[in-house]
């Protein structure tokens, strides 16, 4: 594996436990508006991005490579609404969305064909990432902020995790 393609990875790596660390804190917000549910829901989602991070920690490991581990910024703790919330949960998976696009993108330049396939799973995933987060935007702007309607949503948002 070329220099700049574990660095990207490395860099990865921190975007990925940022986003479990901004889930969390999106879950505390959560908690202290009364809706169990949605901070449920979101430390589901930072048990997930704390998985990805693993995932490239794992393979950078397997490729003999460094992992570097940097400082992980300090999120937000102030989110408006619910509705405001997931729009941005909406918003951090899109940019996401486009690092892992651009970290294949990095992989296909420096001819590493193993860091394609591995990063086809990162991809798709993404896609289903950013519908979770859009169908959750479009159920919240059907309700009024302080309606049942609401906690219905936020009653949905806890059973994640029950299919598995």
């Amino acid at each position: 594996m070329e220099k700049k393609l574990a660095k990207a990875f490395n860099e990865q790596i921190n975007h990925e436990f940022y986003s479990a660390y901004l889930y969390l804190a999106m879950s505390a917000w959560a908690e202290t508006q009364d809706l169990p549910g949605m901070a449920h829901w979101l430390q589901a989602q930072a048990k997930e991005e704390t998985e990805h991070g693993m995932k490239l920690f794992a393979y950078l490991n397997d490729c003999g490579q460094a992992v570097a581990l940097k400082a992980i910024g300090e999120p937000p703790a102030e989110f408006g609404s619910a509705l405001e919330l997931f729009e941005q949960v909406r918003a951090h998976e899109a940019k996401v969305t486009s690092l892992i696009h651009k970290l294949y993108a990095l992989a296909r330049e420096t001819a590493d064909p193993a860091a394609e396939v591995f990063l086809q799973w990162f991809v798709s995933e993404q896609v289903e990432e950013e519908k979770n987060a859009a169908d959750i935007v479009a159920m919240l702007k059907r309700v009024k902020p302080d309606s049942a309607a609401l906690l219905m949503i936020d009653r949905q948002l806890a059973k994640r995790g029950e299919d598995d």
